[in-house]
């Protein structure tokens, strides 16, 4: 907010003993400031909506999200705390990310947003359709498109470390889910640090996926390495109050320039004759009044000062009554 003003009292002399005018306050600044939120987190779990990223959190950690059959059942990420050999390695389950999220579609750039401070990603494929095990399969597309969303945000999201968990192995027959896993270790190969076939609600390979994403996190509470960067050191200097500048603005019409000019004007109500006479005396006293002259100033022309539009007529012998 701006500073405020002065009410009547300060304006009070021999002479004038009521004063009928006051000071207004300055008028306050406003502007946005955009704050991205980050979570702080090890391991980052992504895949498409309803790949079972929720359902797998909240049977790691004592976490408890939102848990429904239905796409984008998580709209916040949510966070727990997984225990691996007396050290503690934080969960984030990042909300479902689509195709385009990358270009902030179904809010992607503030889910991606929070994958940036992770240090190993465990990406959920759900194989319960059929024909999973093949290329091209609805599984294999959509593992496609979070790499590819990874890749297009940026910030080196698609080189974090990756476990692939391929969940809900329950819902097929066990010789299938075996075939399928072992298709996606033979398709990915050493790209990714581990493929796992899991299920929360059976508990199947949550053992395995806990000690691998142990292997790879050896030291859970060191932070995240960031790469240098030089910063931009910007230094501003708010201008002088002190100065003005006169100049025509065309016919019998003159325009006073300055920030300390300006701001005074901004203090009076100028439909009050009272302080109309009030800021002429000002003028007078920190020479605008002179300048005006000095420029071929006239009595009864127009004045702008900042926004405000004025007649002067600094010539009345009365205006010395008004200081």
């Amino acid at each position: 907010g701006g500073s405020g003003g002065h009410g009547n009292k300060r304006f009070a002399t021999s002479t004038r003993q009521a004063p009928r005018f006051a000071e207004q306050g300055l008028g306050g600044e406003s502007g946005w400031i955009e704050l991205r939120l980050k979570l702080l987190a090890d391991v980052g779990l992504v895949g498409l909506p309803n790949a079972g990223k929720s359902s797998l959190l909240a049977t790691v950690t004592r976490a408890a999200p939102k848990v429904a059959d239905y796409p984008f059942t998580t709209l916040e990420p949510a966070l727990g705390t997984l225990d691996i050999d007396e050290r503690q390695v934080v969960i984030a389950d990042i909300p479902g990310l689509i195709e385009g999220a990358a270009e902030g579609v179904g809010l992607g750039h503030e889910f991606l947003a929070h994958v940036e401070r992770c240090r190993l990603l465990v990406h959920l494929v759900d194989i319960s359709g059929a024909g999973e095990g093949e290329e091209g399969s609805e599984a294999d597309v959509a593992y496609g498109t979070i790499r590819e969303e990874l890749a297009s945000y940026g910030e080196g999201l698609n080189l974090l470390p990756e476990i692939v968990a391929v969940s809900k192995v329950d819902l097929i027959l066990a010789e299938d889910a075996e075939r399928v896993v072992a298709a996606w270790r033979e398709r990915l190969g050493g790209a990714v640090a581990a493929v796992i076939g899991i299920s929360s609600a059976t508990g199947a390979g949550l053992d395995d996926l806990r000690r691998a994403v142990a292997a790879k996190l050896p030291d859970a509470t060191a932070p995240a390495e960031s790469e240098g960067f030089e910063a931009e050191h910007r230094v501003f200097r708010p201008g002088s109050d002190e100065g003005f500048e006169v100049e025509a603005d065309g016919e019998r019409r003159w325009r006073v320039r300055g920030r300390g000019i300006e701001l005074l004007v901004e203090r009076y109500d100028l439909s009050n004759e009272e302080a109309l006479d009030y800021l002429e005396v000002r003028l007078r006293e920190i020479g605008v009044i002179a300048a005006l002259h000095r420029a071929g100033f006239e009595r009864g022309d127009e004045v702008v000062i900042g926004e405000v539009e004025f007649e002067l007529d600094p010539g009345r012998p009365d205006l010395d009554s008004a200081r």
